[in-house]
């Protein structure tokens, strides 16, 4: 049992390695050279890990998923209604560094929109549960009165999933001009205007 973790944990540090490779040069620099430098091993190393920088790029796209994921199953102590939507909804935002190199990442591999195989298939998971996530917001503002009784929740869920979309890609792309206390603020001034009328 113990080889199985440190195997997905290594796994998981050659796929970081690919995360910085990415931040610092884009999706173009990706290598397993370039990878293998990064991560402090050898090309051959990397390819005992992944068969082929396809495979490392997939591994690599699911490990973000993952991880926001994890924080989106994370129960919501004390948090109900509007607040409980907010925090479900700044999970999928570059509001901190951690956030910010996942999503760095995630838009970068979004870029390729001719990806075929895995790529595609996590590009499609993700979307999936990020949809999810604003679906289950959308759910939370409905139970405490959030959500005005005329407003369909679909309808909520289609004015807020490309709201987070564009936010997580402005943020990323132009960051003095949406900080993160703008990115809150903007978010929260929607989240309200939901509670008015349709």
């Amino acid at each position: 049992m113990p080889r199985t973790v440190d195997r997905e944990a290594r796994r998981r540090e050659l796929a970081e390695a690919l995360w910085r490779v990415v931040r610092r040069e884009g999706i173009d620099g990706i290598s397993v050279r370039s990878v293998a430098a990064e991560a402090g091993t050898s090309a051959g190393a990397l390819r005992h890990w992944f068969a082929t920088q396809d495979e490392l790029a997939a591994f690599s796209l699911r490990a973000v998923v993952d991880r926001v994921g994890e924080r989106l199953a994370v129960s919501l102590p004390g948090l109900a209604g509007v607040e409980a939507a907010l925090f479900l909804l700044e999970q999928m935002l570059p509001l901190d560094e951690q956030r910010r190199a996942e999503t760095e990442v995630y838009l970068a591999f979004l870029g390729r929109p001719h990806a075929e195989g895995p790529l595609r298939e996590i590009r499609g998971v993700a979307e999936a549960a990020s949809r999810q996530a604003v679906a289950a917001a959308v759910r939370l503002l409905a139970g405490d009165g959030g959500l005005h009784p005329d407003r369909d929740p679909a309808s909520a869920v289609d004015l807020l999933y490309p709201l987070v979309d564009g936010l997580a890609l402005h943020s990323t792309l132009w960051p003095d001009r949406y900080p993160a206390e703008h990115v809150r603020a903007v978010l929260r001034a929607h989240v309200h205007a939901l509670a008015g009328p349709p």
